[in-house]
């Protein structure tokens, strides 16, 4: 699942009337980057939601045929309904077996085939990197055993990227609302595993971080780094 509903707050005036997955890096829209990594990992079935300028998402990437994917779309209306109620409302489309879910607006070479998996009992598989400099504090920590703890040790800031069971979602009721307080029950219960990705993650959550963003991109390109 791709998350594109969101209004993109912090990169306005530029998302006043482009939706933020749709903004271009290195001349090419962030959700499609993610299609294409999508595709390669052999993922076949895509479920995006959407929301605000949703229908020019649906309109710039279609059923997804170009891509060599089937796209279903959950339409959340005029109101985003945040991470947690977006997922629930789009579990319907989902199936009952564990899924990836990627945040639409962020940037990475990450080769999505590597997180399909959901060891053990566990709800959720959550990645995690290295804070950036925008965000020292961090998220959640990984103990020794690979579950994702808040406090001890070292943190790492979540990435947007998770493999969920429809279980992670159980007792949950439909409207908005957002992943956390889901993220920390699956912690208290030891039932969240995180990994920590060292590779390329970007969150282009701002004006000057996209055109840093755009700027890196374009020169890892003509050097062969990236497609």
């Amino acid at each position: 699942m791709l998350m594109a509903a969101g209004r993109g707050e912090r990169l306005r005036p530029i998302t006043a009337t482009v939706p933020k997955p749709l903004v271009e890096v290195a001349g090419k829209p962030l959700i499609a980057y993610h299609l294409e990594a999508l595709a390669r990992a052999g993922i076949r079935h895509v479920v995006i939601n959407l929301s605000w300028l949703g229908e020019r998402i649906r309109t710039a990437v279609g059923d997804g045929e170009r891509y060599g994917l089937h796209i279903a779309y959950s339409d959340e209306g005029s109101e985003p309904l945040e991470t947690g109620g977006g997922i629930l409302r789009a579990l319907p489309l989902l199936g009952p077996r564990p899924f990836l879910v990627v945040n639409a607006d962020i940037w990475t070479d990450m080769d999505f085939a590597r997180c399909m998996r959901l060891d053990g009992d566990a709800d959720a598989c959550i990645v995690l990197a290295p804070n950036p400099m925008h965000h020292p504090q961090g998220d959640f920590g990984v103990d020794a055993d690979g579950l994702v703890v808040e406090r001890e040790g070292e943190r790492f800031t979540y990435t947007g990227i998770g493999v969920y069971r429809p279980e992670f979602f159980a007792g949950c009721r439909p409207g908005k609302f957002p992943l956390l307080p889901l993220l920390k029950r699956a912690i208290a219960a030891r039932r969240l595993r995180g990994e920590v990705f060292r590779g390329e993650w970007h969150d282009a959550g701002s004006p000057e971080r996209l055109a840093w963003l755009d700027a890196y991109v374009r020169a890892a390109r003509d050097m062969g780094k990236v497609r």
